[in-house]
């Protein structure tokens, strides 16, 4: 969560030329506000959406997606992305604070403590699917998007 993830996939997407797609978006244009999701349906809800909406943006060709932070939680999302170049975006929680100040996310609710046990748990999942790691705590994003824009380019 909040590590830049839309931000950087949408230039890195435009420089490379193909489309990108935010799972988040995705599931908002389709059901509405992700805030009022979980409140009015719950987390379990919100994941089988968001399970729905990452297996079809896998299915395009040659595209960049940006998924949610917990939808690696998913075993069946998680064995998709195993046939994916997985590209880890990570920031500290100083970092975090500074960019939801004013965000309206349900999960960190409970305040800025709330998003380090999230990637604390979440961490493993992210490790063992990332073909890549860049931390975004510092870096500018157009600079983290031109090393991922250059990855890309000398794995291909």
């Amino acid at each position: 969560m909040a590590s830049g993830k839309s931000k950087i996939g949408r230039r890195v997407a435009r420089t490379l030329r193909v489309p990108f797609l935010d799972t988040d978006k995705l599931i908002v244009a389709e059901h509405g506000p992700i805030t009022e999701i979980f409140a009015t349906h719950g987390e379990g809800h919100f994941r089988a959406l968001e399970r729905a909406a990452v297996a079809d943006a896998l299915q395009q060709t040659r595209s960049v997606v940006s998924l949610g932070g917990g939808a690696v939680l998913d075993p069946a999302t998680r064995a998709d992305l195993r046939h994916s170049t997985v590209i880890s975006l990570s920031t500290t929680a100083e970092a975090v604070r500074n960019r939801t100040r004013n965000a309206k996310r349900p999960l960190l609710a409970e305040g800025p403590d709330a998003w380090q046990r999230i990637y604390d748990e979440r961490r493993p999942l992210y490790e063992a699917l990332a073909s890549i790691h860049f931390d975004t705590s510092t870096r500018p994003v157009d600079a983290i998007a031109a090393d991922i824009v250059k990855w890309v380019r000398e794995q291909s």
